[in-house]
């Protein structure tokens, strides 16, 4: 469904507050120069089946270390937590869908670094009943439709702002895609899509997916029905 600029913005800011603690930065630490912006990502909390999980796309978390970055919204109590959760070994405890191009991380360990170090997450999840169904999924066609990133990108000094971008997505030769491609930072964030409502003319909000690696001017999205099968996998 394509919206009218107005209501796009209207959108994405209704999706900053209440998912914005739901977005994490993700960087593999050992990612060099020839590496290009591969090293820079987003993950997101996603809870599905009773459980929190943290997801990204596979590509990030294949090799090395890396970190997840802490904004202080989500922590608390201030000022106890550091920038960064180290993350030495960055393959292990992620659950590698490389068919999908998602990794999951159920988030128990997460939870229990924090309450070694002395603070405890406070963020926000995106809820199983928003993400895309097989249905929703079916029903993202050839004309291009409205949709929201909700991201980390990367700025100058290598700062990790939370960032948005009003997209387009469709149908490109059966699979779905972005119709451009994002600035760096922005591989693994979630993608929102909208859908008509009833006849009041309001638009129900739904996580189509995440964003995967460019390709041929635009990114593909591992899509929510087949991510669920992964997260009920792990």
């Amino acid at each position: 469904m394509l919206l009218d600029p107005e209501t796009e913005n209207d959108v994405a800011y209704e999706l900053c507050q209440l998912l914005g603690r739901a977005i994490l930065p993700i960087r593999r630490t050992d990612a060099g120069a020839e590496d290009g912006d591969r090293g820079e990502g987003t993950a997101f909390l996603f809870t599905g089946q009773g459980r929190e999980y943290l997801l990204t796309a596979d590509a990030l978390t294949r090799s090395g270390a890396g970190e997840i970055g802490l904004r202080a919204s989500v922590t608390e109590p201030a000022g106890v937590a550091a920038d960064a959760v180290a993350l030495p070994d960055l393959a292990d405890g992620w659950r590698h869908h490389e068919d999908v191009g998602v990794a999951v991380l159920p988030t128990g360990g997460l939870h229990e670094y924090a309450a070694g170090e002395g603070w405890r997450w406070r963020t926000q999840q995106v809820p199983d009943p928003i993400a895309a169904d097989r249905d929703a999924i079916a029903r993202i066609g050839v004309e291009p439709g409205s949709a929201v990133v909700l991201a980390h990108g990367v700025g100058a000094g290598g700062v990790r702002p939370m960032e948005v971008a009003i997209e387009r997505v469709a149908r490109v030769g059966g699979a779905v895609r972005l119709m451009a491609e994002l600035p760096t930072g922005y591989v693994g964030a979630p993608v929102f899509g909208v859908q008509a409502g009833g006849g009041d003319g309001e638009v129900g909000l739904c996580c189509l997916g995440l964003v995967l690696p460019a390709r041929d001017g635009g990114h593909p999205l591992a899509t929510f029905d087949r991510i669920r099968a992964a997260v009920d996998a792990a």
